[in-house]
């Protein structure tokens, strides 16, 4: 899966808030300060090019959908960042998270309480 850069994630977040939606819906489902719809445009045209969105053609506009979930992103994503900073190790991720006091007790214990489930 290729990767996004930061402007691209910005409007795959707010496709994903909607799930499908035409221009305007995706550029006023966006945080403020809102992008010029030509930005977003062209940011989905990249999009489109990268596989992570389709349309559906309405006439003269288009509806746009993610072609990719922001679960198999965030997987990916992660997968990624493991990889590259922790060498593919997720309990040195975790230790490292711990170490920067960004995961706490409570937190460790429900992720406990996952994997005993699993």
């Amino acid at each position: 899966m290729k990767t996004l850069t930061k402007a691209e994630e910005q409007v795959m977040q707010a496709l994903w808030k909607i799930d499908k939606g035409f221009l305007k819906d995706i550029v006023e489902s966006m945080p403020n300060p809102k992008p010029h719809p030509n930005t977003v445009a062209t940011l989905l045209k990249i999009l489109i090019e990268k596989k992570f969105v389709v349309t559906e053609t309405f006439g003269r506009m288009n509806e746009y959908s993610p072609a990719v979930s922001k679960q198999a992103y965030s997987k990916n994503t992660m997968s990624s960042l493991v990889k590259g900073y922790f060498g593919g190790s997720f309990s040195k991720a975790v230790s490292f998270l711990v170490e920067e006091n960004k995961l706490s007790v409570e937190d460790l214990e429900l992720l406990l309480q996952q994997l005993k489930k699993k």
